[in-house]
């Protein structure tokens, strides 16, 4: 009497055909997952990055009306990395404390962005009260991937802060991300 266990060796494993054929599914399949993969990582990177400066914006108006002081967050591109700093406005920007952002994340520029200064600053203050003087927007972009977009908005003068993402179409202001 014959056991299972004394097969020979040639009935053993797999044949060619079938390590081919099952090598040619996950190639198809990696092939159509991968871009899917790729850009979900890209948009969590965004959202992310949203977050940050969100959280930054609220930090700076806090911090203005619980101190009584004027205090801004400042943002900025240094060596192609999108920064961030929330600070005094009294302090100078070289003793500001800079955080980076994911250095695939870029700052859109206008009409997406708004109150860029000549130096490539992005600035908004908050004073005692915790209003602004202007009302701002920075919208954030993949460096890989431009039709993602998220961005902070602040809205009103008496600082509401919300966020956004892209649209399929316009605002009358040529902005998609409102």
């Amino acid at each position: 009497m014959q056991n299972d266990f004394s097969k020979s060796s040639s009935d053993k494993g797999f044949t060619l055909i079938e390590v081919i054929v099952t090598i040619i599914i996950v190639g198809i399949l990696s092939a159509i997952v991968a871009p899917s993969w790729l850009n979900f990582v890209e948009v969590r990177r965004l959202n992310i990055a949203q977050d940050q400066i969100y959280r930054s914006v609220r930090e700076a108006q806090s911090q203005a009306k619980k101190e009584k002081l004027p205090w801004r967050i400042s943002i900025r591109e240094k060596d192609q990395i999108v920064q961030w700093a929330v600070h005094p406005a009294s302090l100078s920007l070289e003793k500001a404390t800079w955080n980076d952002l994911n250095n695939n994340i870029r700052i859109d520029p206008e009409p997406e962005t708004t109150g860029q200064n000549q130096d490539g600053l992005w600035q908004t203050q908050f004073d005692y009260r915790g209003n602004v003087n202007l009302l701002k927007q920075v919208t954030l972009s993949s460096k890989n991937n431009n039709k993602a977009k998220r961005c902070v908005v602040i809205s009103t003068l008496l600082g509401a802060v919300r966020t956004a993402k892209e649209r399929p179409t316009a605002n009358n202001e040529g902005k998609y991300c409102y």
